[in-house]
């Protein structure tokens, strides 16, 4: 059950919150804020706000008045819900809300970019959609926006004022966590995943290249079935792609809090932002996307990730640390929308841009590294998969790791 709130705006002070929504701007500075606003500009009684990405994930009970539909996003182009004020409760009220689902009853997230209150759910803030720069222009700004957020990363603390802490990196090898990592030279790096994997071989190639301080957490199936446990109530996902996507990161963040970790920098955004996917690269006919172009199928990559945060967020503050993910600074964000396809994805090249802007701060070798996703990389869902199998769920049923995961879980 919800109740007084120690930290009622998380991210952001109240006067850069109140300035953001003065002036409708989406991207104002900071690496996103969700809360409770007391005194909004132009607007009578306290409010609930969540940035345009949903970096920080905000939750208010699903009986409350201005909860928007199951599912909603004030980032997918609909309508802002309007809602009726007399059906539910006030969600601003100290047991309506928490940015931890587990302390409501029915827990529903506030859309990204929204403002909610007695009154109903409005969207405020959407992300920019200008078109596209030049080529030129639009590298030159990725490479201010990296410059500018990576400085940052080793005093900025989860909020402002706040006492940075220790800080470790989620380390995989790749560019993202690569760049992230360069910029703290000094902090360790963790991975986690099964002996063997592809993400602990190339996170020890690139560390002994970088010469940093590499941490390994190996993962065994007692470990796996019970991160899997926690990983579900932490974030309310059961389904085998979050599951296997969040537990890698949470044994690796569990790890660094056992360590006196506070902070875990993360390259989370990347492959959304600058076009990391496949099916952004050539996006023509491919059932996964319905745009046909590069900076389409980007666009909607970017929606994507209010709900992916949400999961990682929450995985990583049960786990006993607070990320911070300087690849998702305003900065970072605004350069990347703004870049034309051609620096996005071209010639069966990714995530261009970002790579461009790794020259010279990463070895060529992690510039130029090939990711694969975490959940395959770590060997999670192969596992998974083997230990549906050895309980029975066998590969011709349909989805047998989901059912193997409601059979593990239960009622949880």
């Amino acid at each position: 059950m919800g109740g007084a709130h120690p930290t009622e705006l998380c991210g952001a002070s109240p006067e850069h919150v109140r300035d953001a929504l003065r002036d409708g701007d989406a991207l104002p500075g900071g690496r996103g804020f969700a809360g409770l606003l007391r005194d909004p500009p132009d607007r009578e009684g306290p409010v609930l706000v969540r940035d345009a990405l949903g970096r920080q994930p905000l939750f208010v009970e699903r009986g409350a008045a201005g909860v928007a539909p199951e599912g909603g996003s004030a980032t997918d182009g609909d309508p802002a819900t309007d809602c009726d004020p007399t059906t539910g409760r006030d969600p601003t009220a100290a047991d309506a809300w928490s940015f931890d689902r587990a302390d409501l009853d029915e827990p529903e997230p506030v859309p990204a970019g929204a403002l909610v209150s007695a009154a109903g759910t409005e969207r405020v803030w959407s992300l920019p959609d200008g078109g596209a720069v030049d080529a030129e222009s639009g590298q030159t700004a990725v490479d201010d926006a990296l410059g500018a957020a990576l400085a940052d990363l080793d005093v900025a603390g989860p909020e402002p004022g706040s006492d940075a802490g220790d800080l470790a990196v989620a380390f995989s090898g790749g560019v993202d966590s690569g760049v992230v990592a360069a910029a703290v030279p000094d902090a360790p790096c963790y991975v986690a995943g099964f002996e063997g994997c592809h993400d602990i071989e190339a996170a020890r190639e690139a560390a002994a290249a970088m010469e940093l301080e590499l941490r390994v957490v190996e993962i065994t199936h007692d470990g796996l079935v019970r991160a899997v446990r926690e990983v579900a109530a932490a974030t309310g996902r059961r389904n085998p792609m979050d599951v296997a996507i969040a537990v890698p990161l949470y044994l690796a963040a569990e790890a660094a809090a056992a360590d006196g970790i506070d902070r875990l920098a993360v390259g989370q955004g990347a492959d959304e932002l600058f076009g990391g996917y496949s099916k952004v690269a050539d996006p023509v006919g491919d059932d996964r996307v319905a745009a046909e172009t590069v900076r389409g199928a980007r666009t909607e990559t970017v929606r994507t990730l209010p709900g992916q945060l949400e999961r990682d967020v929450l995985a990583l503050r049960a786990a006993g640390v607070e990320p911070v993910a300087p690849l998702l600074d305003d900065r970072v964000v605004a350069a990347a929308l703004s870049l034309p396809g051609e620096l996005l994805a071209s010639d069966g090249e990714r995530k261009i841009a970002l790579r461009r802007a790794a020259t010279g701060r990463v070895p060529e070798s992690v510039r130029t590294a090939d990711k694969k996703a975490v959940q395959y990389g770590t060997y999670v869902s192969r596992e998974l998969d083997r230990l549906a199998r050895r309980a029975g769920f066998k590969r011709r049923m349909d989805d047998h790791v989901g059912q193997y995961l409601d059979a593990l879980l239960g009622t949880e």
